[in-house]
C-alpha cells in the first residue's frame, strides 16, 4: 500500500511538471543545481539566471547541470535590466528565487554586498514578476534563520513566529520575507499570480563545495586528518537537500493552481530526531567515512551565531501532505556516498541522476 502511494504521488509530481516552463534563480548553486535536476527528472523545462559557480569543483560542473537547460544566463541578479529581458524571453510559468549570498560567515565580511543581493535581488524578482503575465507561482527562498532566535531550548519555530535575524545574512533573509509579503498582499493577491516563501532547515548532500558548511569542511579535512568547528553544540535541523526541494515544488504547485491560501510564509524542516549538535554530525560522517579525523574546537572572535534553530513543519505536512522522507542517518549516508564516488572518480552526472532515481523510486 505504501509502495502504491509513492508510485501515485511521483506519477502526480511528474505529469503536472512535464513541459512546465520553470525559471530558477541561484542554479549554478547547490542546492539550485540539484533543484534543476530533480525539475529535468520530472519533465519540466528550466531557464537558469545566476553567477558562474563560485567554487572549483562543483555540482553544476560535475554533474553537467547546463545540459538540462532550456536557457542558461550566467548574470547578477541584482543587473535589473538583464533579469528582466532573461525572464521575458523564456516566459516562464512558475518562478524558484534561490540567488543569494547565503553564508552567515561571509555576511560578517561582506555585509553591504549581502544586503543588496538578498534584499536587491529578490525585490527585482518580485517587481519584474509583476509584469510578466505567463508567471503564474513563485516560491522565494529564504532561511530558518529568520526567525527571532530566543535561545529557548524547547522552542520550535513556526510559520507565525516573529522575525528578526540578528547577523547580516539572517537580516537580509529577514528583509526578503518582509518585502514578499508587501507584493504578495499589495500586488499579487488582486492578479492571477500566487507566490510564497520558503524556510528550510540545514540542508546537506553531495556537491556541497561552499566555504564555511561543515560538511564541505570535513570533506578538506580528509587529506590532513584534522577538521576545526566553530560551535560544537549547536543544535541545527539537519535534511538532505532532496527533502526541501520537493517541498518547494509542492508548494509552487498548489500555488499554480490558483489558492491563495497557499501564499505566505512556509517551513521545511526535519523531524525532531534530526534536530542534531554540529559535533553529533560530524561524527556520524566521520563513521561513515571510516576515518579517525581529530576534531578541534575554535571559536570565532566576534561572530554571533545562534546555538539553537529547529523548525515546526506542521503547515507542510498538512496542507500540502509532504514530509521529509530521509531520516538523520540516511541523509548522513546518501551525502557520504555522493563524495565517496566523487574521490573514485566516478561519473557524476550518472550518479546524482541515480541519486534522485533512488529518492523517488518506490
Amino acid at each position: 500500500m505504501e509502495d502504491l502511494e509513492k508510485l501515485n504521488n511521483l506519477i502526480k509530481l511528474k505529469k503536472f511538471w512535464k513541459n512546465k516552463k520553470v525559471f530558477v534563480t541561484g542554479h549554478t548553486g547547490f542546492k539550485g543545481s540539484w533543484l534543476v535536476l530533480i525539475l529535468n527528472f520530472l519533465g519540466a523545462r528550466v531557464a537558469g539566471y545566476s553567477l558562474k559557480p563560485e567554487f572549483n569543483p562543483n555540482l553544476f560542473t560535475l554533474a553537467k547541470v547546463y545540459k538540462n537547460l532550456d536557457q542558461n544566463t550566467f548574470a547578477d541578479i541584482r543587473d535589473y535590466e538583464k533579469l528582466e529581458n532573461s525572464i521575458n524571453k523564456f516566459k516562464p510559468s512558475i518562478i524558484i528565487h534561490m540567488a543569494a549570498q547565503p553564508l552567515v560567515r561571509d555576511s560578517y565580511k561582506r555585509p553591504k554586498y549581502t544586503f543588496e543581493v538578498n534584499i536587491n535581488g529578490t525585490l527585482n524578482l518580485l517587481n519584474i514578476s509583476k509584469n510578466i503575465k505567463s508567471i503564474r507561482s513563485g516560491v522565494i527562498i529564504t532561511s530558518d534563520k529568520v526567525y527571532k532566535n530566543i535561545n529557548h531550548k524547547k522552542k520550535i519555530y513556526n510559520e507565525h513566529d516573529k522575525l528578526g535575524g540578528l547577523d547580516p545574512y539572517s537580516s537580509s533573509k529577514s528583509c526578503a520575507e518582509f518585502i514578499t509579503n508587501t507584493y504578495i498582499n499589495s500586488y499579487f493577491s488582486y492578479s492571477n499570480k500566487y507566490f510564497a516563501t520558503a524556510r528550510a532547515g540545514n540542508v546537506i548532500g553531495g556537491g556541497d563545495f561552499s566555504k564555511d558548511r561543515i560538511i564541505p569542511d570535513f570533506i578538506k579535512s580528509l587529506k590532513k586528518n584534522k577538521l576545526s568547528i566553530r560551535n560544537p553544540n549547536a543544535i541545527r535541523p539537519w535534511q538532505h537537500v532532496f527533502d526541501p526541494l520537493v517541498g518547494y515544488l509542492m508548494l509552487a504547485e498548489n500555488l499554480y493552481n490558483n489558492d491563495h491560501n497557499y501564499t505566505g510564509a512556509w517551513n521545511f524542516g526535519p523531524s525532531n530526531q534530526s534536530n542534531k549538535k554540529v559535533l553529533e554530525l560530524v561524527k556520524s560522517i566521520n563513521k561513515n567515512f571510516e576515518q579517525k579525523i581529530i576534531i578541534k574546537i575554535q571559536p570565532i572572535v566576534n561572530f554571533r551565531e545562534e546555538k539553537i534553530l529547529r523548525l515546526n513543519s506542521i503547515k507542510s505536512k498538512k496542507l500540502l501532505n509532504w514530509k521529509p522522507k530521509y531520516n538523520f542517518n540516511n541523509s548522513v549516508k546518501a551525502t557520504c556516498e555522493w563524495y565517496k564516488h566523487f574521490f573514485n572518480k566516478q561519473n557524476m552526472e550518472n550518479f546524482s541522476k541515480k541519486q534522485i532515481l533512488d529518492f523517488f523510486k518506490i
